[in-house]
């Protein structure tokens, strides 16, 4: 897992797109795309579904790797919304186990 933060309270063009003055960017690389592919789809329903008063998420992939882009107004916000997309992740990456298990 791979993370990143740009933020500068001072510059607005440091802003994120949507607005949000923090973001961080979480990736998730697997041995296979298909691998890649299950965890995403199991995220992907997440998406919106948390509390987005503060902060939000989106989940993306590109060939073996997820990725989770979380925005936040604050960092307070920020660190809950990494906490809570981590966890996802970890329950994603569990329960599709089984079923890249199967396929070898």
């Amino acid at each position: 897992m791979t993370g990143r933060t740009a933020a500068n309270d001072d510059d607005p063009s440091s802003m994120s797109a949507d607005g949000r003055d923090h973001e961080t960017v979480l990736a998730f690389s697997y041995r296979t795309e298909r691998r890649a592919r299950l965890v995403a789809a199991a995220l992907f329903p997440e998406v919106g579904e948390l509390d987005e008063s503060r902060s939000a998420a989106t989940v993306s992939r590109e060939d073996d790797t997820v990725r989770v882009r979380v925005v936040a107004d604050d960092l307070a916000a920020l660190r809950a919304g990494i906490t809570s997309w981590s966890r996802l992740v970890a329950v994603a990456e569990r329960v599709t186990a089984d079923r890249t298990a199967d396929s070898r």
